[in-house]
């Protein structure tokens, strides 16, 4: 039988669960802004913002696993990517064309390539960078080894990209007692990463700034791809299970209270001190336990009153949208401040409080005048057309 190509009405959404990503989107921004002023991973102020990405997996496993685990007898594999590529792509681009207009804005000693590379090599990272195609290090053009120089944060939608591929290929076929023991060996390599254990001799010495912790993923070495895909694999499965599972616990006021969990857990302080394997427990049992728990309670619980309604869309539109474009105001962002170490103090406020603000800007005006009608335009023009 020929399965048809058709356009799948999207399911209601999970209100709760978009206004927590929104939640995680502004604390990362936080997190970034602030990791300009630390003296190591121990001294960051918003500690643990880094684990924000792992959250957005377990985000992102349960509803891809929700809209499309009972849709695959009227759905193709690439009707499947192409869904995928409208929702995701577009602001991929808009992220790196941003990177890519700030570019030189960021040139100093905190960014040792800028205004050393040849133009083909800008030219040809920014193209790859559109297409989501990872640079290696040999494509690096500011010195610190992203697989998009232009927009950092592009490393994690490129495990989402993977995650995507996997699910279609692979991970929708299993029964969930197969992904429960992959999610069990995935369990183990986030151990092997949170406690130093290296089982597989892939964290070098380069880890030892980040040690007890899961800080990494941006970069095609060995070592970063490992962290990478450890970091994508164990929440991805999770999510993707929960929301096979379908048993989720409603409580009160569970956007308010959940926003609350997820706040004091990135902004939790360096658990133990500097080098503390306690800290690598507690990566350890926000990824293995902790997110998962509170992606069941915002799923299970009923979202009250206008305004909270209001602040929940607001928070879920512009949440991927300001989490793929805010980085390019953070490298220059970070250029100042290297390159003004005696600033007053009144200075550093301004233009902290003035890069968040205009993060939040831009992320709002790429939705509305970008974002959205580009996926209408191309759900209208691409999705909706049947094809045998």
């Amino acid at each position: 039988m020929v399965i048809k190509n058709e356009y799948l009405s999207s399911k209601p959404r999970f209100e709760i669960l978009d206004g927590l990503r929104g939640v995680a989107a502004l604390l990362v921004v936080l997190f970034h802004l602030l990791e300009t002023y630390s003296t190591g991973a121990a001294h960051q102020i918003i500690n643990h913002g880094y684990l924000a990405v792992d959250f957005f997996f377990v985000l992102s496993g349960f509803v891809v696993g929700y809209a499309y685990d009972d849709r695959w007898s009227k759905m193709t594999v690439w009707g499947f990517f192409k869904r995928r590529l409208v929702r995701l792509h577009p602001m991929v681009i808009m992220g790196t064309l941003i990177g890519a207009c700030l570019y030189l804005f960021g040139q100093g000693e905190g960014f040792p390539l800028i205004g050393n590379v040849p133009a083909w090599k800008v030219l040809v990272a920014f193209i790859m960078g559109c297409l989501m195609i990872p640079c290696g290090m040999r494509m690096d053009i500011r010195g610190w080894g992203e697989m998009n120089s232009f927009n950092g944060p592009n490393w994690s939608l490129t495990w989402e990209y993977v995650a995507n591929v996997l699910y279609a290929l692979l991970f929708r076929r299993l029964p969930t007692l197969i992904l429960v023991l992959l999610a069990a060996c995935a369990a183990f390599c986030t151990l092997d990463i949170c406690l130093d254990w290296n089982t597989f001799g892939l964290l070098t010495e380069t880890h030892n700034s980040h040690i007890y912790t899961v800080i990494g993923g941006w970069s095609l070495v060995p070592e970063q791809v490992y962290i990478g895909l450890t970091r994508l694999f164990y929440p991805f499965l999770a999510g993707l299970i929960l929301s096979r599972v379908g048993r989720y616990k409603g409580i009160h006021g569970g956007f308010w209270w959940c926003s609350l969990v997820l706040v004091v857990l990135f902004s939790m302080p360096c658990v133990g001190g500097e080098g503390s394997i306690l800290n690598g427990v507690y990566n350890a049992v926000c990824i293995i336990l902790l997110f998962p728990l509170v992606v069941i309670l915002g799923a299970g619980s009923k979202i009250r009153g206008v305004r909270s309604t209001k602040i929940c869309n607001f928070l879920g539109e512009l949440s991927y949208p300001l989490y793929i474009t805010h980085y390019p105001l953070m490298y220059m962002q970070m250029n100042w401040v290297w390159s003004h170490p005696d600033a007053p103090l009144y200075m550093h406020i301004m233009l902290n409080v003035g890069c968040f603000v205009l993060s939040i800007a831009i992320a709002y005006a790429s939705l509305k005048l970008y974002d959205l009608p580009v996926r209408k335009w191309l759900t209208d023009r691409w999705l909706k057309r049947s094809t045998k």
